[in-house]
């Protein structure tokens, strides 16, 4: 009994660590590399979803917003580096798609289909979906073939090639306004709100 307990008590904070950006994190600067980004053509690529499917998003029409970021962490799993905190925009993955996920429903209300993706496969990301009640699906780019593509801005870390932060709103198969550098992850996804009140339409 004592020892369920603790576990409880040990996964409620180790979720509150995912969930919350510590003071002081390193500020992402707009290095250029997603200028190029604003009215290219997405590519067809079809991506795993989380939802058993796959995606292809330059086939959808009407408005899409998706938000990239690194690397969601696990509850009990060291970071992937001791100074994952340090590396700039690095922190934050969890808040960030948890963002997008509170507010999914206004974005429905704006006849927008929101979608995350990382680099990382789909079997670890479903983890984090289901975990959070994420109510949109999450893409895998695993094989880096949409991220070569649109020369998405990367960062190497441990031997990985991961996403920078960054998301986009498309429509009909073409990105109409890009959000780079994302900072702080948190509220971003209100930030791409706004956004798409501006645009107008659907």
């Amino acid at each position: 009994m004592v020892l369920d307990v603790h576990r409880r008590v040990q996964t409620a904070m180790n979720e509150r660590s995912l969930s919350t950006l510590p003071d002081g994190l390193p500020v992402p600067v707009d290095d250029g590399a997603a200028a190029h980004l604003p009215g290219m053509r997405l590519p067809h690529i079809a991506l795993a979803a989380t939802d058993g499917g796959a995606v292809d998003l330059a086939a959808l029409s009407g408005t899409v917003v998706v938000f990239a970021y690194p690397r969601t962490g696990r509850i009990g799993e060291p970071s992937l580096v001791d100074d994952w905190d340090q590396i700039p925009g690095a922190r934050g993955c969890t808040p960030h798609t948890c963002g997008f996920r509170d507010l999914h429903a206004e974005f429905g209300a704006l006849g927008a289909r929101v979608f995350g993706l990382s680099t990382q496969d789909t079997e670890y990301q479903r983890e984090m979906v289901e975990r959070l009640h994420v109510p949109f699906a999450v893409l895998s780019d695993a094989e880096l073939a949409l991220t070569h593509a649109l020369h998405l801005p990367t960062m190497d870390v441990a031997g990985q090639t991961l996403l920078k932060r960054i998301a986009w709103i498309a429509r009909d198969g073409a990105i109409v306004r890009v959000f780079y550098p994302v900072f702080p992850p948190d509220k971003n996804a209100g930030e791409v709100l706004a956004a798409l009140c501006t645009l107008g339409g659907s």
